[in-house]
């Protein structure tokens, strides 16, 4: 039996010795992750369509980013992300290799290069006074041996040499109160045209020598009753605009310094014309568009001054700026909607009548009206024109339309998503076969006998392509029903248009979208935005009965006092329950923690007039909120005025409609910090479905140390007024830190603590009974991290053994959290070498996994950092009991460990905020970073030792215990032929 036992032990060796441990392999790259591209809201695009060269699209968006798009597919080819104080204002192709862009308030100029995007050039252009933004690239123009691009920024006009971004010349034009609105260059002279208003009500019209930036005259003329806004140039010495009561059309003839206003009523041009009129931004030659009761009017101004009205079309139309043809020929495009349906019509500028080109396109409804349009020309074979259509829609969507179709489309309001929530997939109905998962038996075996070679490394290539084909289209993480690890979830997140869609968390695929009607502008909701979602059903007892669903919450402008809007999406179908409003005013939205007989959950909504409002509006709902009224509390943070207050449920509004839903409430405490030295930057709360999975933590030294654990506790941190600046705009001695842990119900201070020579910003996040926060030391010069933990003094004398049998100890008892807590805290500081985006810390089933944090960093990566680096009991040198605990010795930074980003070498661009999730299976965490990427990953921050990894060979595992029987059965026959020989003997 010895001789069985050690070739056992020799054969489970080698096998175990084949199994890889703590790598990743090239094809399992995106097998527990997914990332996302996008580049956000057009706002600017030009069109470089050479044939040397690759056709793109260069864009300008929203987000600041300035991106290189393939015109075949959409497919980025290079993008840069500027930040969010670099507004682009404005791009443009010079010489045909450079992609220049303005931005900063027009006080920066960079040139990029077309093929890779890699940066040229960067010029700084200063002024003094601020004012309209224009960039201006003339063609065969050279000042010179130098390319020269024309930048009117910050009341001075700039010429600016292409190749290099040097500054050749600058003349500072705007007297005061004057805005230059145009740059005309008439092509072979030497002359430039700035062309404005001063006051809105007097034209002014210099011009300026291009070699040497002199002015060479300079012609105004006042207009007594005044402009109502910009102007509109027809041609190059015609410029069209309203007079200030928005009923009478002015066109502005300039020509050598001679400068005549023509007015013209807008109710004389021979149209039922009633109301005021707005002119929109266009750039069409030879004719503008107005907007008169909800219609679109098309006027051409011929060449005598005159005014003719061409067209009416409805609202809902975008237009694009002209394009040059050949000679004498522009033309444009419009693009109308209706039924499900987008209408592109090309049309000539001298020739209204006849259309160059009409296509109708069916179009997704959720993807609301079209608001811009770009249009670029190519030759067909024929040597005739053909037209592509670049279109910007209402939900930020980009799509190309050419020949009659839709050649590509991006989802790029993506890029602007404002909140995220998770919501359950359908729970799998039964019946569902392995034979339906699997496909059959031949090809579950064929699978697992292809991964066994490539474990085995004697996979031929065509294996290998045969194992990544079969690992996609055999992977359960894209099912749309729930799995028993809670892998699978939807991502429900809200952009700033308004649209609410639902991301599968298995391949981050598009599940289902919603353009909210209750957040589209309309007359009643003019500048409708998005605020958050919040969980308003979760069925769990009622699951095969009820579908999940979220509460949209919006609000009709800007302002806190603006009203409301709700909306109720079932989360499974992607349709709208119900919605309410415009409503009362919305300024704080508290889910409160019960649910009706539907699991419906119940939610106060606050409005300015500090009244409270319940919903669901049932009677269910209602008695429920009665009987629980004495155990809701919230607070309220005045920045301003340095107030925090705490607050409750009074009795019912007196309103002159009787509503029994609306209650007034009260104050309960209040704390005034001192405006002199301190001024609130950042709040932090627990997360209210966090799961603890302990309270009681047992330390080296055999104690027992109990954590205090509230949802009521507020992390809150002051900085002094004059710090509240950027970095480095105080010295040390003139700022400090400020940190508080203060009970909500009652208001007391549970813990207060100064940092001298401290600065923010200051993020932080609060979890069981720690909270960590990151801000600035200006006298080390150096980011750093501190950690507050808070422990509850009270129940120390639950040490006994005896007692916890017994069931004579109080950790059972009744909390209140009027009684004044025994509370301690210890705390700690490190040094941390990047500056963040935000914070956050992952979240479990049961909270029994190691918690890790999450660093969102200024280069747009997300970093897990081990909570035990943030211990505060850390020591230089720590005992051997202490080690076994877990405690690692201190230091006075915190390390950075490359292996420990989650993001690996990817980056999420403009990073705003990370979203975590917990799994069913305990050691796993669900991972959600979101800005104008998108970034998923399933993390284990201890492992995954409560499972097999999903590509875990089952079919060696089989052929290494087949192998194992069949050589302890050979050598037991070995054996007894052995025995038996010899007792023959």
């Amino acid at each position: 039996m010895n001789i069985v036992f050690r070739v056992f032990l020799l054969l489970l060796t080698i096998f175990s010795s084949s199994y890889p441990t703590l790598c990743i392999y090239e094809d399992q790259v995106g097998h527990m992750d997914w990332h996302q591209q996008y580049i956000g809201k057009v706002k600017h695009a030009v069109f470089h369509t050479q044939k040397a060269a690759r056709k793109r699209v260069v864009v300008s968006t929203e987000e600041n980013v300035v991106a290189s798009l393939d015109l075949r597919r959409g497919e980025i080819f290079w993008r840069h992300v500027l930040g969010p104080n670099d507004v682009i204002d404005a791009i443009d192709i010079a010489l045909g290799k450079y992609v220049i862009t303005l931005s900063s308030g027009g006080t920066i100029l960079r040139a990029w290069n077309l093929p890779d995007g890699q940066m040229i050039w960067e010029s700084t252009l200063s002024g003094s006074t601020p004012s309209k933004l224009l960039l201006s690239i003339p063609t065969n123009l050279k000042i010179g041996k130098d390319d020269v691009i024309f930048v009117y920024s910050s009341g001075c006009l700039n010429a600016v040499a292409s190749i290099d971004g040097e500054v050749i010349w600058k003349n500072e034009l705007t007297s005061e109160g004057g805005d230059v609105q145009q740059l005309i260059y008439p092509e072979g002279t030497d002359i430039i045209y700035a062309i404005g208003l001063v006051g809105l009500a007097q034209f002014d019209a210099y011009q300026i020598n291009v070699k040497t930036g002199e002015l060479l005259k300079h012609s105004s003329m006042v207009f007594p009753p005044g402009f109502s806004g910009d102007l509109l140039f027809i041609t190059s010495n015609i410029a069209v605009g309203l007079d200030s009561t928005g009923s009478i059309l002015v066109a502005v003839h300039f020509q050598d310094g001679a400068i005549s206003f023509h007015q013209t009523r807008v109710s004389e041009l021979g149209w039922d014309f009633s109301g005021p009129a707005v002119m929109l931004p266009t750039k069409l030659t030879g004719m503008f568009a107005l907007e008169i009761n909800k219609s679109i009017v098309f006027i051409k101004v011929t060449n005598e001054g005159k005014l003719e009205v061409l067209d009416t079309l409805g609202h809902s139309t975008a237009v694009s700026e002209s394009l040059y043809l050949s000679e004498g020929q522009q033309a444009f495009g419009l693009v109308q909607q209706g039924d499900g349906k987008i209408i592109l019509t090309m049309k000539l500028g001298n020739d209204w009548t006849n259309n160059l080109l009409q296509e109708t396109i069916q179009m997704d409804y959720q993807r609301g009206i079209a608001q811009k349009v770009f249009i670029n020309t190519y030759v067909r074979t024929d040597r005739s024109y053909g037209f592509r259509a670049l279109i910007v829609m209402e939900d930020h969507s980009l799509f190309l339309l050419q020949q009659g179709e839709i050649v590509w489309s991006r989802e790029d309001g993506l890029a602007s998503i404002t909140d995220v929530m998770v919501s359950e997939l359908p729970v799998e109905k039964d019946g569902v076969s392995v034979a339906k998962v699997e496909h059959n038996l031949f090809e579950w075996l064929k699978g697992h006998l292809l991964k066994l070679k490539g474990t085995l490394m004697i996979a031929t290539p065509d294996d290998v392509a045969a194992i990544q084909k079969m690992r996609l289209q055999s992977s359960e993480k894209s099912k749309m029903t729930r799995d028993h690890n809670g892998f699978r979830k939807l991502l429900i997140v809200l952009t700033r248009a308004g649209k609410l869609l639902a991301l599968h968390t298995g391949d981050g695929r598009i599940v289902w979208s919603l353009l909210l009607d209750s957040l589209r502008k309309s007359e009643t909701c003019q500048n409708p935005r998005g605020l958050s979602l919040h969980q308003w059903q979760d069925p769990h007892h009622h699951v095969l009965d009820e579908n999940p669903s979220v509460l949209v919450v919006g609000r009709c402008d800007y302002s806190t006092d603006s009203p409301g809007v709700l909306s109720i999406v079932d989360t499974y179908t992607g349709q709208e329950r119900n919605h309410m409003g415009p409503t009362h005013s919305i300024t704080r939205v508290i889910p409160l923690p019960f649910t009706d007989s539907v699991e419906q959950r119940l939610h106060l909504l606050l409005d300015v007039n500090r009244q409270a409002r319940l919903y669901p509006r049932s009677n269910e709902a209602l008695d429920i909120f009665q009987r629980e009224l004495g155990n809701i509390y919230w607070y309220s943070a005045d920045v301003d005025e340095g107030i925090l207050k705490g607050h409750a449920v009074q009795n019912n509004c007196i309103l002159e409609i009787a509503d029994s839903y609306c209650f007034n409430t009260r104050d309960l405490w209040s704390i005034v910090l001192p405006s002199e030295s301190e001024k609130i930057i950042a709040t932090a709360t627990r997360n209210s479905i966090e799961a603890v999975h302990t309270q009681a933590k047992v330390t080296s030294d055999q104690e027992v140390m109990y954590k205090y654990i509230s949802k009521n506790l507020l992390f809150l941190a002051t900085v002094a007024p004059k710090a509240v600046g950027p970095i480095g705009s105080v010295t040390p001695e003139e700022s400090w830190l400020v940190v508080y842990v203060i009970d909500t119900v009652t208001g007391r201070i549970l813990h207060r603590m100064t940092h001298h020579g401290s600065q923010g910003p200051v993020r932080a996040v609060f979890s069981e009974n720690w909270v960590v926060y990151h801000y600035f030391n200006l006298k080390a010069h150096r980011y750093e991290m501190s950690v507050i933990e808070i422990y509850d003094q009270s129940r120390l004398e639950n040490k006994d053994i005896l007692k916890l049998l017994l069931g004579k100890h109080n950790l059972s008892s009744p909390i209140t959290a009027y009684s004044r807590p025994e509370v301690i805290t210890k705390s700690q500081s490190y040094f941390f070498t990047h500056s963040l985006k935000t914070l956050a810390v992952t979240s479990t089933a049961k909270g029994i996994t190691s918690k890790q944090l999450l660093l969102g960093t200024i280069g747009d990566q997300v970093l897990a950092l081990d909570k035990r680096f943030l211990d505060p009991r850390r020591t230089i040198n720590p005992t051997q009991a202490e080690k076994e605990e877990g405690i690692i010795p201190l230091t006075d930074s915190l390390p950075i460990i490359p292996q420990s980003y989650v993001t690996h070498a990817l980056k999420v661009e403009g990073l705003r905020g990370i979203t975590t999730v917990p799994a069913k299976l305990e050691s796993t965490t669900l991972v959600f970073a979101y800005g104008v990427d998108l970034f998923f990953i399933r993390l284990a921050p201890s492992r995954t030792y409560d499972s097999l990894t999903e590509d875990f060979s089952y079919a060696l595992l089989l052929i290494t215990i087949v192998v194992l029987v069949i050589a302890i059965f050979v050598t037991w026959v070995w054996s007894e032929k052995k025995e038996l020989q010899e007792k023959w003997r």
